[in-house]
């Protein structure tokens, strides 16, 4: 009989990757202390030691090892792109079996911008099919695996690439949040997951059709150091003007704060035990170093949960209605999961009442600037209850039942991505089964300078819980860089 996976696996070891994070990987490379080359060689032995993980949905080592760059602020230091976004020579399957398999003609324009910082791209990092569901699971492949409990779900839509960085192939990768899709996966693997403000960074291509976009890019990450870096790199290539600039972020702010609290979400499912206390922890945390917690409403109105169902829902029919000519040619509607199907049909009912929801979403940004004034960040949980097992989300079950289970789960996040305002997700708490468990703060619209700055202040605080040292496997501390 084959080997039992682990519960926890990791890739951590005695190479020259170490534990270091891309903003220190960049620097030795720099300086010539490491190669390039071999670094990315250390990437891909670590990605094939944990492929158990089933995080890696194409590998392009050998075409990585060809395209070494030689210029960027993260010049060098591996990175998987998630499957939803061209790169010129890879395919881009969205997750589904509907789309076939065939290769980029060229880098999308998130993604040159997002190549534009240096990173070595070792291949593809999976996700649900189109993005629609929260947890990387799908009906004819193996589940991606959450590294620290392999039973459990690594979160989605990026739970591919929160995987790998959680489990330490690479210490960066690309993800992207249409609902959660960043925060998510980020909460349920113990990393940092910053959700942009709206047009923060270039858009990708399908963000630009939506009459709503919901769409932020950005990276899971495991220090905020590297997440702030990343934005601030990113600015150097392209910068939004109507945005005010986040620059480089390197530490906590020196001022008390204002900081609302939200327990419970607007849908009515109150939020689990273990939740609630890693948020109320962080609330006594914060008032430890200085800055004022207050319980506030949710600011937006009932209708909203049931506006972003049925937006969810058009954007499951519009791919499966004419995926040919917005996904890719050769779309096989025939193959997508149940969820797609049960979230289209859902549209179909409802699609009489599809002027007044987008009426309503795109007054929810104007709702939440009113809603939060005089708060200068919002504290939440990220997830109504602690990452769940694999199969309570599985596209495999009926869509009934596994679209409660999404509403009951998926409480908070959606806000954000309506209302374009950032939201970072930070590893706070941990479950009686040892899962990380994420804690959510939200800033007013282009404000993730002050949700940095508070990061910055958690992380010195409170230093986030290392999977190598929870699980007992060789491992070698980095030197500060």
């Amino acid at each position: 009989m084959p080997a039992k996976t682990p519960t926890t696996l990791h890739a951590f070891r005695d190479d020259i990757l170490a534990d270091h994070d891309a903003v220190a990987l960049s620097r030795l490379i720099r300086s010539g202390e490491l190669g390039a080359r071999e670094v990315a060689t250390a990437a891909i032995a670590r990605a094939q030691a944990v492929g158990a993980l089933n995080a890696v949905e194409y590998e392009a080592y050998e075409l990585a090892l060809r395209r070494i760059p030689r210029a960027g602020a993260f010049c060098g230091v591996p990175t998987f792109v998630k499957d939803n976004t061209d790169v010129n020579g890879m395919p881009t399957r969205h997750g589904s079996d509907a789309v076939p398999s065939r290769l980029a003609a060229k880098d999308g324009a998130f993604a040159a911008q997002y190549l534009a910082q240096g990173f070595t791209v070792l291949g593809k990092s999976r996700l649900p099919e189109f993005g629609f569901n929260a947890t990387t699971e799908f009906i004819r492949q193996e589940p991606t695996l959450n590294p620290w409990q392999t039973e459990y779900s690594s979160g989605a839509s990026s739970g591919g690439a929160a995987a790998l960085v959680a489990a330490g192939v690479v210490p960066i990768a690309h993800a992207n949040d249409g609902g959660g899709s960043i925060r998510i996966p980020a909460a349920c693997c113990g990393l940092v997951g910053l959700k942009p403000t709206r047009g923060r960074f270039i858009d990708g291509e399908q963000a630009r059709s939506l009459p709503v976009n919901i769409v932020s890019e950005g990276v899971v990450t495991r220090s905020v150091r590297d997440t702030a870096h990343f934005f601030a790199g990113m600015e150097g290539t392209w910068r939004n003007r109507k945005l005010k600039p986040v620059g480089l972020v390197e530490g906590p702010g020196k001022r008390g704060l204002r900081i609302g609290l939200v327990l419970d979400s607007i849908n009515g499912h109150a939020t689990d035990a273990e939740t609630r206390e890693a948020v109320m922890a962080t609330a006594r945390l914060l008032e430890s170093l200085g800055h004022r917690v207050e319980e506030m409403q949710l600011p937006v109105k009932p209708s909203f949960a049931d506006d972003f169902s049925l937006y969810w829902g058009m954007l499951a029919f519009f791919v499966s209605r004419f995926g040919e000519k917005t996904v890719a040619p050769g779309f096989d509607a025939t193959q997508i999961d149940n969820l797609s199907r049960g979230l289209a049909d859902m549209y179909r009912r409802g699609i009489y009442r599809t002027p007044l929801m987008l009426y309503r979403l795109r007054k929810s940004q104007e709702q939440y600037a009113k809603g939060i004034r005089g708060y200068d960040a919002v504290l939440s949980p990220v997830l109504a209850h602690v990452t769940p097992k694999l199969g309570h989300l599985s596209p495999k079950q009926e869509f009934g039942p596994l679209f409660d289970r999404l509403l009951r789960y998926v409480s908070f996040t959606p806000l954000n991505n309506a209302c374009g305002s950032p939201g970072i997700s930070l590893p706070m708490g941990t479950s009686a089964e040892g899962l990380p468990i994420g804690v959510q703060l939200s800033a007013a619209h282009g404000d993730e300078r002050t949700l940095l700055e508070l990061a910055y202040a958690l992380e010195g605080a409170q230093p986030w819980r290392r999977i190598q040292d929870v699980a007992a496997k060789p491992k070698r501390r980095a030197r500060a860089v």
